[in-house]
């Protein structure tokens, strides 16, 4: 099992914590891939617009009559054909939203965090004890902690820690984010990413649960296939019981 080591404010080590190897342990890049891509597609605003043949604005009288003239028989300044003419089939409003499974969701922020973890990027602190809302403050504690980049700082769901908002709210390439609202892409999206040690415990928690779904079913399966051969195995025992 591996461990990481907890920190305080200051940079100085109080700690260590065990890390489950389920959570920090192989990395699926392909299903990083496909929750990023969704992430993105979510965020997308899809307000493009083009005007089609009845939206144009102009006449929608005949300019012509239909033949006689030689020319091309139109039968309105407002066909597609011509310029300032409508779209067809051109892009309209529409949401890119797409639905993505929660297990691959929560399988994608197991891969970020082992991926983070394995670069050295992960770091705990012990807790986020911000005693003054001055961003210059903790600025200082973020230089102790070597950060020198954009950093995502993950905090507990119910945490009441406003000095904590106002302090880190002005600095550039930070983000603050609550441990039930972390998404790979946050992760992937940092260079640095730091939880306190009760946000990074209880999202263990969740991951671990989500993960033991899928073992659980299989020893399922394995204590039920050995539970069907083994009467086999009586009957067969007592064939040859009975011929002797």
């Amino acid at each position: 099992m591996a461990t990481i080591d907890i920190h305080n404010l200051g940079g100085e080590k109080v700690g260590t914590l065990d890390l489950a190897d389920e959570i920090f342990g192989a990395v699926n890049e392909d299903l990083l891939w496909e929750a990023v891509k969704h992430y993105r597609a979510g965020q997308r605003a899809g307000t493009h617009a083009t005007k089609a043949r009845w939206e144009v604005s102009g006449s929608g009288k005949k300019l012509w009559k239909q033949k006689g003239t030689g020319r091309a028989r139109i039968g309105s300044i407002r066909s597609p054909l011509w310029r300032h003419g409508g779209t067809v089939h051109g892009p309209q409003p529409r949401s890119y939203d797409y639905t993505f499974p929660r297990k691959k969701l929560l399988g994608a922020l197991r891969s970020a965090l082992a991926a983070k973890f394995a670069d050295g990027k992960l770091i705990v602190v012990n807790t986020f004890d911000v005693k003054e809302a001055k961003t210059k403050e903790f600025r200082k504690a973020l230089d102790a902690l070597k950060v020198e980049s954009t950093v995502l700082i993950v905090e507990t769901p119910k945490h009441e820690n406003r000095n904590l908002e106002l302090s880190a709210r002005n600095i550039d390439g930070l983000e603050l984010v609550r441990g039930n609202e972390v998404h790979p892409y946050h992760l992937l999206r940092y260079d640095r990413v730091i939880f306190s040690q009760p946000a990074l415990e209880k999202l263990q928690i969740t991951l671990q649960n989500s993960a033991g779904k899928k073992h659980r079913k299989h020893g399922e399966e394995e204590g039920a296939k050995k539970a069907s051969s083994t009467p086999r195995r009586r009957v067969k025992h007592e064939k040859a019981a009975e011929v002797a």
